[in-house]
């Protein structure tokens, strides 16, 4: 078993503060001995790329805590800043040989601050209260949030905001992200098409679908079209009523418990649903759903449903291509009536409005070329590059153009580009310079977060004329061959 720095050090070492003892208590020093400071991970940590500052790299930042463990350092203000300006993208982890848990180590290190610190002012105390305890935990709340949003979008409430000034009393890149902002849903996916969903021809397997909170009040479409996308390949779809947020924002900003909390309704949800398997459509809940044996593991009694859980956990992409009943882009486009294929894409035009037995295929009804951002929890945490891309390539009449640097990440990381809109906007600033590069008309992703921060970059950019971000899901749903005309 990992031991803790409690376990390893005597009462009186280490910082005398409250903090200290916390951090000593809550880190796996195991994981901390194991960074051998070979450097690996500096190339793939945004933040040092930016900075070139040790401490602002995964290697420092472990320095950071293992300095407080050995009573070197009594964190302070700055050990505090250091650990929030971290990204948590976690690419360091494939690139570390030791495959040190650098993401693990950060959470609980944010944990142990958010018990102590004082740097916080009283309304960002409130605010946080508020999302963390009141807000996302609670998906009727959320839907009234949704419902609010829906009414501030599609009445005049927003042109009159934006035409009295009003928005001018927000910092800039609030204001620039509220203009971005998608339509609101005060209702998700299951009060809209219900909880059960049949697969169409033979079953292959019961999935569970993660409906989420913020996407399913921002991205109620995508979870439909990842329903019907689900069914189309084979596969029953049910959608636990009983099911919540999925706790990643609470786990990377500190707040453990409530994580916890969550973690154990979503299994109870899960675990009575009979799935087979359970599937996200949003790399960042997807990251944490597969890690819910982690973080859980010092209850012992949650260790076999944790397990469990974890294990049937996958993104929607990596189920529809390793289990799913999918066409080749020949095949899809035959059924498209898209005339013939030449280099694997059908050339012509046509479109998808039959319907094609035996599985799902997908293709354009004109050329076009996709490029795509990956999501760093999807690509780093649950290690699903590949299928995201064998998806957009099995698109016929579709050129899929590689971005460079696509495992980068763009900056969002949850709320960082909120809480850290200097870092989050040079990140973002170098990656709309490679995506220009592509000259794509479909900028793709499997994030809700990216899906935000790629829209703002390209209006940031001027780009919005020759360029659109769009969740992978609706893009395949709205070229599937398989769904009825």
């Amino acid at each position: 078993m990992a031991k803790t720095l409690s376990d390893l050090l005597p009462a009186e070492a280490g910082g005398c503060g409250e903090l200290a003892t916390t951090l000593k208590r809550t880190l796996d020093y195991d994981q901390l001995t194991n960074c051998m400071r070979c450097g690996f991970c500096l190339p793939a940590c945004p933040t040092f790329r930016e900075t070139g500052i040790e401490a602002e790299s995964p290697r420092g930042r472990i320095a950071l805590m293992k300095a407080v463990a050995d009573g070197i350092l009594d964190p302070d203000e700055a050990f505090e800043k250091q650990m929030n300006h971290c990204l948590g993208c976690r690419a360091c982890e494939p690139a570390c040989p030791a495959d040190v848990k650098y993401g693990q180590l950060l959470e609980q290190a944010r944990d142990s601050v958010e018990r102590h610190t004082t740097t916080h002012r009283w309304w960002v105390k409130a605010a946080r209260r508020t999302a963390f305890d009141g807000l996302f935990p609670h998906q009727n709340r959320m839907r009234l949030l949704g419902g609010a949003l829906m009414l501030y979008q599609r009445t005049g409430l927003r042109k009159l905001a934006r035409g009295a000034g009003l928005m001018k009393l927000f910092p800039a890149h609030m204001r620039e992200m509220e203009a971005i902002l998608p339509d609101a849903s005060y209702k998700g996916v299951a009060e809209q098409i219900g909880a059960f969903h049949p697969a169409k021809g033979e079953r292959i397997a019961t999935v569970g679908l993660f409906r989420g909170c913020i996407m399913d009040v921002l991205f109620t479409e995508t979870n439909k079209h990842t329903v019907e996308l689900l069914n189309e390949a084979g596969f029953d779809v049910v959608i636990p009523e009983s099911q919540n947020c999925c706790g990643a924002l609470h786990a990377h900003s500190g707040e453990q418990d409530g994580a916890k909390a969550l973690a154990k309704r979503n299994i109870a949800a899960f675990k009575a649903g009979g799935v087979e398997w359970i599937v996200s459509n949003a790399g960042g809940c997807g990251a944490l759903l597969v890690e819910y044996d982690h973080l859980l593991h010092d209850e012992p009694q949650w260790a076999d449903d944790a397990a469990w859980f974890a294990k049937r956990a996958v993104d929607v992409s990596k189920l529809l291509v390793e289990h799913g009943r999918l066409r080749t882009p020949a095949q899809a486009a035959v059924a498209a009536g898209a005339g013939s294929v030449v280099g694997g894409h059908a050339a012509g035009g046509g479109g998808c409005g039959g319907s094609c037995s035996g599985g799902v295929g997908f293709a354009s009804g004109e050329q076009v070329r996709i490029t795509y951002q990956d999501s760093c929890h999807l690509r780093n945490v649950m290690r699903s590059s590949d299928a995201p891309r064998k998806l957009m390539r099995s698109v016929a009449n579709a050129e899929f153009v590689e971005l460079f640097e696509a495992e980068r990440c763009c900056g969002s990381a949850g709320i960082y580009n909120l809480t850290e809109p200097e870092m989050a906007g040079r990140i973002l600033d170098h990656k709309m310079e490679h995506v220009k590069r592509t000259d794509a008309r479909y900028l793709l992703t499997s994030n809700p977060g990216c899906l935000l921060q790629m829209k703002h970059g390209i209006e940031k950019h001027g780009m919005g004329g020759q360029m659109k971000a769009v969740h992978l899901v609706d893009f395949l749903h709205e070229r599937m061959c398989g769904k009825d005309a």
